[in-house]
């Protein structure tokens, strides 16, 4: 015999709460209502690497530096002459004209902070009250949602204890701007009357609970006087749209296997984010259900070795999993004819110093770090900038966070020289600093 759920109005209000800070799916819907949306299928994938790699082991080589600056890695040739990255890459290497690489991203804050990964504003400059909103709440904000079953703005980052690391709220746009958070604490929030994710797979279920529910609402009159955007968050959460998404089990064992998985109940050295591969997958998933911004953080690079120098060690075993998650990201957008739509990004909060340390290994560098960019439509196969013989110093084109994100909102369809948003005080802001362009060497 099928069980009849009741659904009392607390009930229902838990269908709408979504995480830390009151968010709730009418709070979103009601917002995004309000801004210029838009019919573009654009979409960034951000991809945080926790603590800041090390930029001249991986994209930047100086194979003739002496030994305490070079390392032990030889770089290796690409699928582009002229281009070479790290031997542990041979993934990337023959899709590098699929990508870009950022060689001279300066400006970087000094501290362990996610904060200008994901809104592309130095901590150090001056800020409005409240505080610059990131990147995926401002798309939320100016194009809100392609449909009406999936966030325009969702983070796969997973809680870490080093609070920093954590990548920062919504700002002066309020929380109901903040991103749809399916991953870590408030996945217990996407909970129907004891439907968790998972089990919103099985239609079967899915369908006799939901049915059982809307019987009750019709009934009850739980619904009446509702406004529209209180609907809308109930059609949401009920639609096994953003679910699907969510389930990996559904996608291809073949294309599972080709990003590989990792545990996400342990984090790299234990304030680190989990080394997930599969959130990768889950990204591309959730752009294809119609994300505007999906956001991630990917293990721990925070190495800083030793007198036996293991930050070597710890890139043996980080390297290979990075070249083949990343790999197969960007080889999956474009066999999914999604190569021209969507935009990844990937970068860290600094780079790291040229010596090696045999006390501290490879420390924090501010002067100069990388990025990894794909897809967009973006004139990819290229490096943008250079550094000096030791990966110090950018000696040619050094790129601005500014024009970095410049590209990205240019990459989803919002002219960064004409829009802005209104901060608490009702003052006009632009978003990206200084009024940047997007990176000419891109368009």
């Amino acid at each position: 015999m099928a069980t009849h759920h009741r659904l009392d109005r607390r009930s229902f209000l838990k269908i709408g709460s979504l995480g830390v800070g009151g968010l709730t799916l009418p709070q979103l819907l009601k917002a995004e209502s309000s801004a210029n949306i838009r019919s573009s299928r654009k979409s960034v994938i951000l991809i945080y690497l926790v603590g800041g790699p090390p930029h001249q082991d991986m994209f930047d080589l100086k194979p003739n530096a002496p030994k305490e600056i070079a390392g032990p890695w030889k770089p290796i040739a690409t699928k582009v002459n002229g281009i070479q990255i790290c031997e542990a890459f041979p993934r990337l290497a023959k899709i590098m004209d699929k990508l870009v690489v950022v060689r001279s991203l300066v400006g970087n804050q000094v501290d362990h902070d996610a904060i200008q990964v994901f809104n592309g504003h130095n901590p150090r400059k001056p800020t409005p009250s409240g505080g610059w909103p990131q990147f995926g709440s401002v798309v939320a904000k100016v194009q809100g949602q392609v449909d009406r079953a999936t966030p325009a703005f969702l983070s796969l980052c997973y809680p870490i204890t080093h609070g920093p690391y954590n990548e920062p709220g919504p700002g002066f746009l309020g929380t109901s701007l903040a991103p749809f958070r399916p991953m870590g604490p408030s996945r217990n929030d996407m909970v129907l009357r004891g439907i968790s994710v998972d089990r919103l797979a099985d239609r079967k279920t899915l369908l006799r609970n939901f049915d059982g529910m809307r019987r009750d609402i019709e009934t009850s009159g739980v619904m009446k006087g509702a406004d529209h955007f209180t609907e809308q968050a109930f059609g949401l959460l009920t639609s096994s749209r953003l679910a699907t998404a969510l389930d990996i089990s559904q996608e291809d064992p073949r294309v599972v296997e080709r990003y590989g998985v990792g545990n996400p109940k342990v984090f790299i050295d234990n304030d680190g984010a989990p080394r997930v591969p599969q959130s990768m997958l889950m990204a591309r998933r959730l752009v294809e259900a119609g994300a505007r911004v999906v956001t991630l953080n990917y293990s721990k690079w925070d190495w800083h070795g030793g007198p036996n120098n293991t930050i070597f060690e710890r890139e043996k075993v980080d390297f290979p999993l990075f070249d083949r998650c990343v790999s197969a990201l960007v080889e999956d957008l474009h066999q999914r004819g999604l190569g021209d739509d969507c935009t990844v990004v990937i970068m860290g909060e600094f780079g790291r110093t040229p010596k090696i340390s045999a006390q501290v290994g490879r420390d924090h560098w501010p002067q100069v770090n990388c990025a990894l960019l794909a897809g967009g439509g973006m004139k990819t196969g290229q490096v943008i900038g250079a550094t000096d013989k030791i990966a110090g110093e950018a000696t040619s084109r050094p790129v601005t966070f500014g024009e970095l994100f410049a590209t990205l909102y240019r990459n989803l369809g919002i002219d960064t020289s004409r829009t802005t948003i209104t901060d608490l005080n009702g003052r006009p802001q632009f978003l990206v600093e200084d009024q940047a362009e997007p990176l000419r060497e891109l368009i």
